[in-house]
């Protein structure tokens, strides 16, 4: 077992980013990312690797308790530089505090100062009672008590959404250890501390960072369920509370919420679940499931089930009629293999797609580290055969991106993110499983990565007819 990501692996990743980014950059010249995007997307990459692979063995043998409290403050400190950096970059870029082509989250925030002098029984009787749709509820309704405290200031809510992405850190540590072991649990956590992506959305006004706090809390707590031979009426209500709550959120993630503890009562090995508990969870995930049928809830799972096909159409179309020719191409049938890897990044100037351009880096980081999850996938079903009792975490992430690629958003960086956690878990299992002979697949997927990585700048281009 490899306790840490081997300093190797980081150097190779590294050399095959830059390699990449100087073919697309050359090959596309008249598209090439901006300066700025492409040191944006170098820092990223050297970061994450450099700091993973560091850190990964400086820490290997420290207390838990230290190893939490540093990736704590590592996680935050990182996240709250990156708050006051987007919030003067993207000032400077667009004249307001928010992301390029900013919708949602000016929508988030103008519905929150507009609550301030709103009483908060009015409040939840507008969001939660007399609303027809109970997602963005929630984050509405958090936004608005911050509203209530710090008033209009844009700056302290991503402050606190910064705390959220650092504690999600640590909740990691403690799913991932109880189920692929405290060496894979460290080098997990140390994954999502740096991942950019996860750093990029805490200088946000967008709630998946809010949202993914709350994904993992649900995830921990209710593994924690599954796993401990004492449980009574709060280990129950906590993790029911917190699915409840994710509906408020992403329709899609309470249903996957649900759906993935279901499927882990049934096939999760007795030996670690026990008879008589499966029992009483399930007769409790029946009660659930008849005191949300006929509720709001439950008619956003009947449009969201009824609608899948047509939406998903409707946005090929949409894509088509912009100018994205090939998009008609990106089915669900197509897209649903690659939802380990995906999104691909960005590393052409196309349609004004800065934030994607931003994110280049991190993209290319979950596109490496894909090769370890697919090793982390064929052990546990092929080799360990211990997929029963991961059951929970993979029918999670399965069902999240089954339901993303079916959408019409399969390489939307967004609709992805909060898939991201799980898959980092999973790749920090494969990693702890390397060995002489899977290694040998790495080196085969040290030159996939590049060849989608020039694919997608072949196809962003050739789609929209400007190659």
């Amino acid at each position: 077992m490899i306790p840490f990501f081997p300093k190797q692996i980081a150097l190779k990743s590294i050399y095959l980013y830059l390699g990449a980014l100087a073919a697309v950059s050359l090959l596309f010249f008249r598209h090439a990312m901006s300066i700025e995007f492409i040191v944006m997307g170098i820092a990223w990459v050297v970061g994450f690797f450099l700091l993973s692979s560091y850190f990964s063995q400086k820490w290997e043998d420290i207390p838990q308790k230290k190893l939490l409290l540093y990736i704590f403050l590592f996680a935050l400190g990182l996240r709250i530089a990156w708050v006051f950096f987007a919030y003067l970059f993207f000032t400077n870029k667009t004249g307001i505090p928010f992301e390029f082509e900013a919708g949602d989250s000016i929508w988030y925030y103008e519905e929150s100062i507009g609550n301030i002098k709103t009483p908060l029984p009015a409040i939840w009787d507008y969001l939660f009672v007399h609303s027809s749709t109970v997602s963005d509820s929630g984050y509405i309704f958090y936004l608005s008590l911050l509203a209530k405290v710090f008033g209009e200031n844009i700056l302290f809510p991503r402050l606190i959404t910064a705390i959220f992405g650092a504690a999600t850190c640590i909740l990691i540590f403690f799913l991932a250890k109880r189920n692929i072991g405290e060496s894979g649990a460290r080098l997990a956590t140390i994954f999502v501390c740096f991942m950019p992506n996860l750093i990029f959305y805490s200088g946000l006004h967008l709630k998946e960072t809010l949202m993914i706090f709350l994904m993992i809390a649900y995830l921990e707590r209710a593994d924690y369920l599954l796993r401990s031979k004492h449980y009574n009426i709060w280990t129950v209500a906590v993790p029911v509370v917190l699915a409840v709550i994710l509906f408020t959120f992403r329709t899609a993630m309470g249903v996957v919420a649900v759906f993935s503890f279901i499927t882990a009562l049934v096939f999760t090995n007795t030996s670690v679940i026990g008879s008589r508990k499966r029992i009483v969870l399930i007769s409790w995930g029946i009660l659930a499931a008849l005191t949300l049928t006929g509720g709001t809830i439950m008619n956003e799972i009947d449009n969201l089930i009824e609608n899948r096909e047509s939406n998903l159409v409707n946005k090929r179309l949409t894509q088509t009629a912009r100018g994205n020719r090939w998009a008609q191409y990106a089915t669900g049938t197509v897209m649903m293999p690659m939802m380990f890897v995906l999104p691909f990044p960005t590393m052409v100037d196309v349609d004004q797609q800065y934030n994607q351009q931003m994110l280049s880096g991190g993209n290319y980081v979950r596109n490496l580290l894909g090769g370890f999850v697919l090793i982390a996938i064929f052990s546990a079903l092929f080799i360990t055969k211990n997929w029963r009792n991961l059951s929970f975490i993979g029918s999670f992430v399965f069902a999240y991106l089954g339901v993303i690629s079916l959408s019409g958003f399969s390489n939307s960086e967004r609709f992805l993110l909060p898939g991201l956690p799980i898959l980092l878990i999973m790749a920090a299992y494969g990693v702890t499983l390397l060995n002489a002979k899977n290694y040998k697949f790495i080196k085969i997927w040290y030159w996939i990565v590049p060849v989608m990585v020039f694919a997608w700048a072949f196809f962003k281009l050739g789609s929209r007819g400007i190659l």
